[in-house]
């Protein structure tokens, strides 16, 4: 029940940030579903098609998509409600939503016994995957990939996951405060890796 509700928690956070992406880009009404949609859920997709467990499967999450759908809604019908509580509690609800799925896709990878680098690659895709989508779709350069330290967290937590170095349910939930609190850590501080601009002169 607890990771339910953490998933519940990401996928809420999720789908607001692709409703929340679709309204600044003023996509129209099936613009913000999709996008809100496809934010919340298309880092499972890509996980799934990784380690082989059909994409099927995440059409029976239906109470999943119910909240998702309902999230956008109200994203879309009080835009200035929620932004208002949004600014305050997004940044934590997303690092909620990251820590959660990055350890269910280590989880789902582990049980059907792939190696370590498919459990790594799954937390990453799970955990970071549906923001990718969201801005390639919204035209923008995907900001898990330039922003504050994010995609590394997911990794670093199916790293741990796949050695076995949280093989219990106490572990996990140690585990998940940890990346929580390294993303938060990285919001508030600025954290970014080390990059590098090359421009080839005309």
């Amino acid at each position: 029940m607890a990771w339910e509700l953490l998933s519940v928690i990401g996928i809420i956070a999720f789908a607001v940030s692709g409703a929340i992406v679709a309204m600044e880009e003023e996509y129209d009404i099936l613009g913000v579903y999709i996008l809100g949609i496809v934010t919340a859920f298309g880092g499972g997709a890509i996980r799934n098609l990784l380690i082989g467990v059909p994409v099927s499967a995440l059409w029976e999450q239906g109470a999943f998509f119910q909240i998702a759908l309902a999230s956008v809604t109200i994203v879309f019908l009080f835009p200035k409600l929620l932004l208002r509580h949004w600014k305050k509690w997004g940044n934590l609800s997303d690092a909620i939503g990251l820590a959660a799925f990055a350890i269910q896709g280590a989880l789902y990878a582990v049980k059907m016994g792939h190696p370590l680098s498919a459990v790594v690659a799954a937390a990453v895709l799970t955990g970071s995957g549906g923001g990718i989508i969201r801005d390639l779709l919204a035209g923008r350069k995907p900001l898990v990939l330039k922003a504050e330290i994010y995609a590394v967290w997911a990794a670093l937590g199916g790293l741990i996951v796949g050695l076995g170095w949280a093989g219990n349910a106490i572990g996990l939930y140690v585990l998940f405060l940890v990346l929580v609190a390294c993303r938060i850590c990285s919001y508030v501080f600025s954290w970014r890796l080390p990059n590098r601009s090359y421009h080839i002169d005309q």
